[in-house]
This record gives structure tokens, sequence and C-alpha cells, in this order.
């Protein structure tokens, strides 16, 4: 087989591996097609893993990697925000489990420690952190993608300050809020109502800040999430780093969206905490400097890995993005 073949074709196989369990395992039906049609849902599982394998083929070459990323980011946030409206008109076969839960990130955390329960969207979230470090910012986040689509413009060299204590300070007081609601046992239709204002003030944020500035505000300064997202990143192994080769030409810059390649950053040989592990900023490399870290691994094979484990995800949660 050809080299160029081998990624798309490990794509294929752990897409479609993953959604054959969900076929064979789940009682009720996950796959889309199959609440319709029975059988339906193995032509699904071949159609959702032939679209991973054609994404991981254009993403080998990293001058490719920023406009597809966002393409199928969208794509993504498509099809997800295209099935809750569906459900909501009352056509339940769109809804993962029947029951609608509000689209919003900063319920993947608020939601369960008012409930006191987990939900299906935490433990999304939890094993695509083991599996990928930070993709959720970079590839699997609905409302993300929203963000990323705003901050498309020319990227501001200005540097966000105060990011880690505004980050800080909004996860403390989402986690806080959550536990004095359950502990009050207030209404769910408040706490909804509280959700939502929520997440119109993030799309205030992203309308007037990330469209200034170019970079996704949103996501690297306001959604809890994210904040979450970077400190717990560590528990997977992949890592980006900057070699000897690197110029200081600031090119990156410009090309990272989440404010982790500043002069700073550049010059300690690695991206700041907010780095989601996008890949964008390799197709600003001139000398190849930037690279993927694995344990064992060469800084290709490294990235080779990240790009079939994080596309095969991102497949998959496509044939499963319903809440």
């Amino acid at each position: 087989m050809k080299k160029e073949y081998r990624l798309p074709f490990y794509i294929f196989l752990l897409t479609s591996g993953l959604l054959a369990l969900v076929q064979l395992k789940l009682e009720r039906p996950m796959m889309l097609a199959e609440r319709f049609i029975e059988g339906a849902g193995w032509f699904e599982i071949l159609i959702i893993s032939a679209y991973g394998a054609v994404v991981g083929y254009m993403m080998q070459n990293p001058a490719k990697v920023p406009a597809w990323r966002m393409l199928t980011w969208t794509i993504f946030s498509i099809v997800f925000f295209s099935q809750l409206i569906i459900g909501l008109t009352g056509a339940e076969k769109f809804l993962m489990t029947g029951k609608l839960h509000l689209p919003i990130p900063m319920m993947i955390v608020g939601g369960p420690i008012y409930r006191g329960e987990l939900s299906v969207m935490t433990i999304l979230f939890v094993s695509t952190v083991f599996l990928t470090g930070p993709a959720w910012c970079s590839h699997f986040c609905y409302f993300g993608a929203i963000d990323g689509l705003v901050s498309s413009g020319k990227t501001s060299k200005e540097i966000l300050r105060h990011k880690a204590p505004i980050k800080s300070t909004i996860l403390g007081i989402v986690i806080v809020s959550a536990m004095v609601l359950r502990w009050f046992r207030v209404s769910p239709v408040v706490t909804t109502l509280i959700a939502a204002g929520f997440g119109l003030a993030g799309l205030v944020v992203i309308a007037f800040l990330t469209s200034r500035s170019g970079k996704m505000i949103h996501c690297v300064m306001y959604c809890p999430i994210g904040t979450i997202v970077n400190v717990f990143k560590k528990v997977n192994p992949f890592r980006m780093y900057i070699d000897s080769s690197c110029t200081l030409c600031m090119k990156c810059t410009r090309f990272c969206k989440y404010d982790a390649l500043n002069h700073a950053d550049i010059k300690n040989l690695r991206p700041a905490i907010t780095c989601t592990l996008c890949g964008d900023c390799l197709a600003a490399c001139d000398h190849a400097s930037i690279k993927y870290r694995f344990p064992g691994l060469s800084p290709d094979n490294a990235r080779a890995l990240y790009l079939v484990l994080t596309i095969s995800i991102h497949a998959a949660c496509i044939a499963l993005a319903r809440i």
C-alpha cells in the first residue's frame, strides 16, 4: 500500500470499528439511518468511515490543515444543530436519547453537578480528552466551530491579557453556581434559563470580541470547558514543541487562533497552555520547526497517530452528533 493511503486506511478501519461497536452493543439504535430503516445503520457507517478517510488523506499535507479543519468542524456543527432543530419540531428520532438537553458546552460540567449524575455528553467529553487531549476544543465542540468561523479573518498580534485569572474565575462561578442551584433545589426551568443566558452571553463575546481580534476569545477565555481542557489535557501523552531550527520569524502567530504562539511562547520552544494541537501553525512554518511529540515515536509518526485518532473520533461523533 502506498504511504499516502495508509493513514486514510487506518482512519477508515478505526471509524468503522468504533461505530460497529455502537451498532452492535446498544439496544437503542444510535445510528440515525438505523432508526428509520433496519440495517441501514451499516450503510451509514460505511459512508461516515469513507468521509473520515477522505479528510485524513487531505490533512496529511500540513498546508491544507487550516482549511480542512475549519471545513470539517463546520460540517460537524451544522450536523449537530440541524438534528437538534429537527428534533425540536417533535421528531424524537433525531435526538440521541429522546430527551432534550441544552446545547451549551458549559452544561457538560454544570449539568452533572446540578443533577448529581453524569450525562452522555460528559462521558463523551472525558473520553475525547483522554484519547486526543485538547482536540475537543478544535475538532469536536459544536459551539466552538462558531467561534472559529468568526475568527477566520486577520489574527491580531496583541497578546490576550489576564487569560488565566479570567478563565479560572468563570469556571469557578459555573461550578459554584451549579452547586448552589442544586443545594436550594432551584427548578429546572429557572436553571435552564440561567444556562441559556450564559450561552447567549457567549455569543455576544463571539460577535464583539472574537470578530475584532481574530482570536477565539470565547474558547480561550470565556468557555469553562476550554479551561478544563487546558488543565486536564496533560493526561494525554500528545504534545507539540518547537525545535532549534526556529528563526523567530513569527509567521505561525497569525495562524494561531488560540493565543498560544506569542513571542515568549515561541522563544520558550513550546506553545502556551491554550494550545489545542490543531496543527494550523504547521502550515506557516517554512522550516518545519513545529512538531508533534508522542513517547517512542518520531515527530512524523506522532502527527500521523494524532490525525488517525482525532479524525476517526471526529467522524464517529458526526454519526452520533445528537443530544
